[in-house]
Order: C-alpha cells, then sequence, then structure tokens
C-alpha cells in the first residue's frame, strides 16, 4: 500500500510518499499550493510516478490537541484533492511535523534561507510516518 502525504499550507504544499510496504516514508517535493490543490500536470506527474492508494493530510493540531484555525481549510483542501483522485482520506496530526522539520535541516547546516524549500516536504514526510507506524501497530495487535 502506497499513502501519498500532503502537508497543505497556504503558499506550499509539501509531498512525502510511502513504499510500497507501507512501512517507511520518504520527503518527494514542495509545490506551490495552486498547483496541488488546482491538480497541476507538475502535481499530476507525482500522483501517476508513485500511485498511490490511500492520501493522507496533515491536520493542524492546537498543543490542546484541538481542531487549530487552520484544520478546516485544510480537510476542505485535502477532501477535494482526494475526491479528484479517488483515493481514500486519512488525517493525522501534524502538531510539531514543521518544528521537527526544520531541526532536524538544521542539524545538517542548512540556513532560514536553504530551508525554505524543504520544511513542508520533511514535515509531510515526518507526519506520514507517524500514520505509518500506527497503522503497523494496530495491524500487529490484530
Amino acid at each position: 500500500m502506497v499513502a501519498l502525504a500532503l502537508d497543505i499550507g497556504e503558499t506550499r504544499i509539501g509531498i512525502a510518499v510511502s513504499d510500497r510496504s507501507g512501512r517507511v516514508a520518504s520527503p518527494v517535493k514542495v509545490l506551490p499550493a495552486a498547483e496541488v490543490i488546482g491538480l497541476a500536470k507538475s502535481f499530476l506527474y507525482i500522483v501517476e510516478d508513485y500511485e498511490p492508494d490511500v492520501l493522507v493530510s496533515g491536520r493542524p493540531m492546537t498543543m490542546a490537541g484541538e481542531r487549530g484555525p487552520q484544520a478546516e481549510r485544510v480537510e476542505v483542501q485535502a477532501q477535494k484533492i482526494a475526491d479528484a483522485l479517488d483515493l481514500p482520506l486519512y488525517f493525522e496530526d501534524e502538531r510539531l511535523s514543521s518544528a521537527e522539520a526544520k531541526r532536524i535541516l538544521r542539524e545538517q547546516g542548512l540556513s532560514e534561507k536553504q530551508m525554505r524549500g524543504k520544511v513542508d516536504m520533511i514535515a509531510a514526510s515526518l507526519f506520514l510516518q507517524s500514520w505509518l507506524d500506527s497503522r503497523q501497530e494496530r495491524d500487529e495487535r490484530g
């Protein structure tokens, strides 16, 4: 099962994908939000390349674990994309994924400017990995 993850921001959308076994998430690309939401060729080529079985979107949550102010906008956009691609849609808490992505990139010696285009796809891979891990744990428990 291949999962395609989207970290939906107002300007950019980070894209990550799992391997065929559904165990390992990898960052893929960051595209302008308008290209993904508008199903531009740049995004559709990625969908064609990876042939995902499911779509996983980050859901912005508050630190208290409640739906954040951006949650509704993200949910509507994710549902529109999932419907257009005819894929089942799942949501994963993305609360700390961007901060963690920045920490990882800083450790690799990147400046804020160098990070700009990478944070969203790293964040998408982090919450996708979390989603994959929780799914794996459920499967193992039966």
